[in-house]
């Protein structure tokens, strides 16, 4: 296997990892906040704000990340 077949399958794993990654935080943050919201219902807007916030910064960095992963497989 050459250097650029490696690369291929590095941004492949890279990209998949990131993804795997992100899609736990972001059922882990939902399960909080569904629990907290079951915990304290009064405080479901202020909850519900937090999650979406949260889950806004870890899309954000799983794309950073996906991008980067890709960009290095055209190096």
């Amino acid at each position: 296997m050459d250097a650029v077949g490696l690369a291929y399958l590095g941004a492949g794993i890279g990209a998949g990892l990131v993804t795997i990654g992100a899609g736990l935080g972001i059922g882990k943050i939902t399960a909080a906040a569904a629990e907290a919201t079951g915990r304290q219902p009064e405080a479901a807007g202020e909850i519900r704000t937090t999650a979406l916030i949260m889950s806004a910064l870890i899309e954000g960095v799983a794309l950073f990340s996906a991008v980067t992963a890709f960009l290095l497989q055209g190096k």
